[in-house]
């Protein structure tokens, strides 16, 4: 708590209410829940994703992070208000996720300094992960902190900030990734969840479970770290000034949160050895939960959300992003017409393949400049065949990560699908088809901010961290034939990337010299 004593504080089953909010890369997300996870309302915002530069993305920490909080919370609240509302109770705990790690530098009163850098779609940093490797050493920071460098990791974008940005980085006094920076704003503490701390390679010791002092006063001279949590552990109450902010309550608790993607995890009840989650959205993740820290130099080894739980995760840069480039490119109306001419076409779009490589790509290789493709088109090819087959290159994408998964050892054995891509059977099945593994649908689809509701249920002592909120709704299951042509065509895929890389690096130059 914020004086440092611990509160009683009484839960009233009837009435009691948990508000999860997230932060995406393009829109935000909240809902309203009970205490055993029954959502009673939601709210969704979108907003503004900058690109100052080719790559580079950024978003402003107050005007999205906040106010799409604000906005949110003040909406729900509002419903949890009103005696007439489904919705109406009181709200006891709050809990906040956000796309991660990123990385913003406050002053000493907590206020931003420039605009917050974004994960690994962000890839200003190429320059100083790869010297960060050599002085350090790819094996140590593989067994010490669980990743190799690359441009997803916070410390490298730390780097850059302190050699092309050295005044903004002598007057920060803070350090937050998106949840950290809410949970300052509500309560006024400093904290980082570890998990998102393990993304901040070659910060963190994934084995002592603390900060690498050195390394930190090296890479983020005069910046102190923030003290470290759990996504579930009850870090203050929500400060009269923030009250009046959001409408939540005066003395609500505030739980930690985490990165998105592991409070998405969270929401599906994957937290066993063998669970995986797949995340169908602007760019695709994966969390597999493993039985023990668990090493590969192309994937990324964390920490879990849970004590003692590790984690092995991949992202991939762009993949409904790429969808929807298609999309607003031709002018169709929307994305559901668009998908349904996807459907029409057969496996294999008439011999159409692509690669989904439109911000570069994260894993199952780190390259900044690799660059998508489409080949096989002919005067006969359809908009919808295009579609097809960007989805498909996505499908492609999922089994190359799954490959490494295994190839570090992970024994895959459940696989639940999440995320707004997830609305439409297709995208699901031709993953399925491609990666010969089922895939459970939950019921409740809303995502993270779910997952953040949990979380705070389990800051509140309401629930055990086990409880299953979210039941499996359908199952998709291998189609055979399809998984025959999907066959042939992935070592296609596979060999129409080592073809073009090179190519398609001299590409990726010539961009960065000629756009403005």
């Amino acid at each position: 708590m914020q004086d440092g004593r611990e509160e009683a504080w009484a839960v009233l089953p009837d009435r009691d209410l948990l508000l999860g909010v997230d932060i995406g890369t393009g829109s935000s997300k909240g809902v309203l829940t009970t205490l055993d996870g029954r959502v009673l309302a939601r709210a969704s915002r979108r907003h503004r994703t900058d690109n100052p530069r080719p790559g580079r993305v950024e978003h402003d920490a107050d005007a999205v992070w906040w106010d799409d909080f604000r906005a949110i919370s003040r909406e729900l609240t509002a419903r949890a208000a009103d005696p007439d509302d489904v919705a109406a109770g009181r709200v006891a705990a709050v809990c906040a996720s956000g796309i991660g790690p990123t990385v913003l530098l406050a002053d000493g009163h907590g206020r931003p300094l420039r605009p917050a850098i974004l994960y690994g779609v962000d890839t200003r940093s190429v320059v100083e992960a790869a010297e960060l490797e050599e002085r350090y050493g790819a094996h140590d920071l593989l067994r010490r902190c669980g990743s190799r460098m690359s441009t997803q990791a916070a410390g490298g974008k730390l780097e850059w900030l302190r050699r092309h940005e050295p005044d903004v980085l002598a007057r920060a006094r803070f350090f937050f990734m998106t949840n950290s920076y809410l949970v300052f704003r509500l309560t006024g503490e400093y904290v980082l969840d570890r998990h998102s701390a393990s993304q901040s390679t070659p910060l963190y010791d994934r084995h002592e479970m603390a900060w690498i002092e050195d390394r930190c006063a090296r890479i983020a001279p005069g910046v102190p770290m923030p003290r470290l949590v759990w996504p579930s552990e009850r870090v203050g109450t929500v400060t009269p000034e923030a009250s009046a902010a959001t409408g939540i309550p005066v003395g609500t608790l505030v739980a930690a949160g985490t990165c998105d993607a592991w409070a998405e995890a969270e929401s599906v009840d994957v937290g066993r050895p063998g669970d995986l989650m797949v995340m169908y959205g602007s760019t695709t993740f994966f969390v597999a939960v493993t039985d023990g820290p668990r090493f590969h130099p192309s994937l990324w080894g964390t920490a879990g959300v849970r004590p003692g739980q590790s984690t092995l995760a991949a992202g991939m840069a762009s993949s409904g992003s790429a969808v929807e480039w298609w999309r607003e490119t031709i002018g169709a109306p929307d994305v559901g017409e668009l998908v349904a001419e996807a459907a029409a076409v057969p496996p294999g779009a008439h011999g159409l393949v692509a690669l989904p490589y439109f911000a570069g790509e994260r894993t199952p290789f780190a390259d900044a400049e690799a660059r998508g493709a489409l080949l096989g088109l002919t005067l006969r090819t359809t908009r919808g065949e295009v579609d097809r087959a960007l989805l498909e290159a996505t499908a492609f994408g999922v089994r190359h990560n799954l490959d490494e998964m295994r190839a570090a050892g992970v024994d895959i054995r459940r696989v639940v699908a999440v995320g707004g891509g997830t609305g439409s059977p297709l995208w699901p099945q031709i993953v399925t088809d491609v990666t010969g593994l089922r895939q459970d649908l939950p019921a409740e689809r809303i995502g993270a901010s779910l997952g953040d509701a949990k979380f705070a249920a389990v800051a509140l002592g309401a629930v055990d961290v086990d409880a299953v909120w979210n039941r499996v709704e359908s199952t998709t299951e291998p189609d055979p034939a399809a998984a025959e042509i999907y066959a042939g065509l992935y070592p296609a895929y596979r060999a129409l990337h080592e073809a073009t890389a090179e190519l398609q690096h001299q590409l990726s130059a010539l961009e960065r010299r000629t756009r403005v």
